[in-house]
């Protein structure tokens, strides 16, 4: 699968809508939630006002003209906050682009990126059945914190 990583244009946040409704796990044999659950204030804060604040940083995955996937951080009070310095992680893809090493690749540039910009820290929040688990850990995630459905994982720079 031929793909490049780039900077997400302002003119393509929309697009994040898509994928925070990609990101939300569907455990095996569940129907999917409907789609207007992003909607909910606890998933708003991927979303609003993005680009905007200091710490708001986007990545997509471009395969010919379609983006296949969106990485974006921010520093917000979401699942996987740490603090208000550690900007917390999004990523999805489009189902097709799934399981093809498009993820682990947006998620090294993203850790790269916040590198560069002098954070020491990175965190996100995933459910323990999500596949992604085992890709967040090769890329440097710890598992610092959990309840009974998600981990809580801590990447340091």
């Amino acid at each position: 699968m031929n793909f490049y990583i780039r900077k997400i244009k302002e003119e393509e946040y929309p697009v994040l809508e898509d994928f925070l409704y990609e990101a939300i796990f569907v455990p095996k044999d569940a129907l999917p939630p409907p789609r207007d659950i992003i909607k909910k204030p606890e998933l708003q804060v991927y979303l609003t006002d993005f680009g905007k604040n200091p710490g708001d940083y986007g990545l997509v995955a471009q395969t010919g003209d379609k983006i296949a996937g969106a990485v974006w951080v921010r520093i917000m009070n979401d699942y996987g906050h740490i603090d208000d310095n550690t900007p917390s992680f999004a990523i999805s893809l489009y189902k097709q682009y799934r399981h093809l090493g498009i993820g682990t690749a947006m998620m090294r540039e993203m850790l790269l990126l916040l590198k560069q910009e002098g954070y020491g820290q990175a965190s996100l929040a995933v459910q323990k059945e999500n596949y992604a688990v085992s890709m967040y850990k090769n890329v440097g995630f710890e598992i610092v914190d959990e309840n009974s459905e998600e981990y809580i994982m801590l990447c340091r720079l």
